[in-house]
């Protein structure tokens, strides 16, 4: 064991406080002993007191008494007081490495433990109060740490994933084109439109990345006091000539609504309820927004027609690239739209639900804290 371990300072501080207890028990035990042998009756001067057949002088008999019990006192002291050392250094020793056990269990699963290896736990340790509050908040920790690393693997797996398909259409479409000779205008330009159109969606999906990453467990950089429902009117044009196409109808119940915070995050907010609305929608749906204010929160409610969502999947939407079903996705999206609202919501510390709508179709409510 290091001699500047926890276990041996601990040790050298129980025996020093015992050794520091001990000198001055015995300081007083001379000096009570020495004051006690002088408190006794003393004769007259000149008295001579015969000891074993030898005449002693009484004062010097009383001198000598005093520095003989001193002395037995300061032998026998000595003794103890190395005694009470020695056995404080074993026993602090000893109980100390009882003590410091989970300590050390936990520094070697912390030894132990990599990205491949987050399995392992401290689990129930012998001893009771911190130190069993340690070994649980550190099991707890590596709970949220394994989860953490999970999902980031889960979700560089599926980005890559997704990566992938736009690529490998861009490279498909390629080596197809260049390998035709005879390649005439019409069929580069087909191929050109094909590659801008997987370029466009692989540039889309860079951009969510991004700005998922820029918001998920951020705050936020701006705050500003701005109307829900005017940003939710600005998004809708945007999504509205896809709406249009398909023959959805929507229908809107906007009240004024102030809220604070960051008006760009806001808008994506409403703009991504709003696209997956449209976009994981039937042909001729219907869509209904509203927003309202409140004393404690401001709401915003996107709900839209669609296929059939089994309501145990609902809480997997705002998980990255998962979406709900094949209907919901037969128009492309990288499945990142709910993921960036959460993650929005959440940076300006509100909340954010989603419900089946029956019949088919969903419904997503954000609450947002209302302006004071």
């Amino acid at each position: 064991m290091p001699f500047g371990s926890l276990r041996a300072r601990i040790t050298l501080l129980a025996t020093g406080l015992a050794a520091g207890v001990s000198l001055v028990l015995l300081w007083l035990a001379w000096m009570l002993v020495g004051d006690a042998v002088a408190a006794v009756p003393q004769m007259p001067p000149g008295s001579v007191v015969r000891v074993d057949g030898v005449d002693v002088d009484a004062s010097a008999l009383a001198a000598h008494l005093r520095d003989h019990a001193r002395e037995k006192v300061l032998v026998a002291g000595s003794i103890a007081f190395l005694c009470v050392v020695v056995a404080t250094a074993i026993l602090a020793w000893t109980f100390t490495s009882r003590v410091l056990r989970p300590l050390r269990d936990i520094t070697g699963t912390a030894r132990r433990l990599s990205v491949e290896s987050f399995g392992e736990r401290i689990g129930e340790v012998e001893a009771r109060g911190e130190l069993a509050e340690l070994a649980h908040t550190f099991d707890a920790m590596l709970d949220r740490l394994q989860a953490a690393f999970e999902a980031q693997r889960h979700f560089v797996a599926n980005a890559s994933h997704e990566l992938r398909t736009p690529l490998s259409v861009i490279r498909t479409e390629l080596d197809v084109t260049l390998s035709d000779p005879d390649a005439d205008p019409a069929e580069l330009r087909r191929m050109g439109g094909v590659v801008r159109e997987a370029t466009e969606r692989a540039n889309q999906l860079v951009g969510s990345l991004l700005l998922l990453a820029r918001t998920d467990g951020a705050g936020l950089a701006m705050r500003e006091p701005t109307d829900l429902a005017m940003l939710v009117e600005s998004a809708w044009r945007a999504a509205r000539g896809e709406a249009d196409q398909r023959g959805i109808e929507a229908k809107f119940d906007l009240a004024p609504t102030p809220v604070s915070g960051d008006p760009a995050l806001l808008e994506r907010i409403a703009g991504n309820l709003l696209e997956n609305a449209v976009r994981h929608n039937v042909e001729r749906g219907w869509i209904e927004v509203f927003t309202r204010p409140g004393p404690q929160w401001a709401t915003l409610r996107v709900r839209s027609s669609g296929g059939l969502i089994d309501p145990a999947t609902v809480a997997e939407l705002f998980e990255p690239f998962r979406r709900a079903g094949v209907a919901r996705t037969a128009r492309g999206g990288a499945g990142l739209g709910l993921s960036i609202v959460r993650a929005a919501v959440e940076a300006h510390e509100g909340r954010v639900t989603a419900e089946p709508v029956v019949g088919g179709g969903l419904s997503v409510t954000v609450l947002l804290p209302a302006m004071a």
